[in-house]
């Protein structure tokens, strides 16, 4: 049993790490950069954006919010999605 209750602690804990790093942002989009997969809201805020999310869906002028954490000076989206 004890095997089984090392590696769920440690999982608890990183897991509570990563939640506690994420974000969210809500405002207007400014620019889509499709090449550059980012996006930049209207209060000058530039969020990269994982391929798989396809940014052609969304229009300059669009509100969204922004789930994202930061890494390396870069603020990495991780949802994308329209708000009213």
């Amino acid at each position: 049993m004890n095997r089984f209750v090392v590696p769920a602690i440690i999982v608890g804990v990183f897991g509570a790490t990563s939640i506690a790093n994420a974000a969210t942002v809500s405002g207007t989009i400014k620019n889509i950069n499709i090449a550059k997969d980012s996006v930049t809201l209207d209060n000058g805020s530039a969020f990269v954006v994982p391929s798989t999310l396809k940014l052609a869906a969304f229009k300059v002028g669009e509100k969204v919010s922004i789930t994202y954490s930061q890494s390396n000076g870069q603020m990495k989206a991780s949802a994308l999605t329209p708000s009213s």
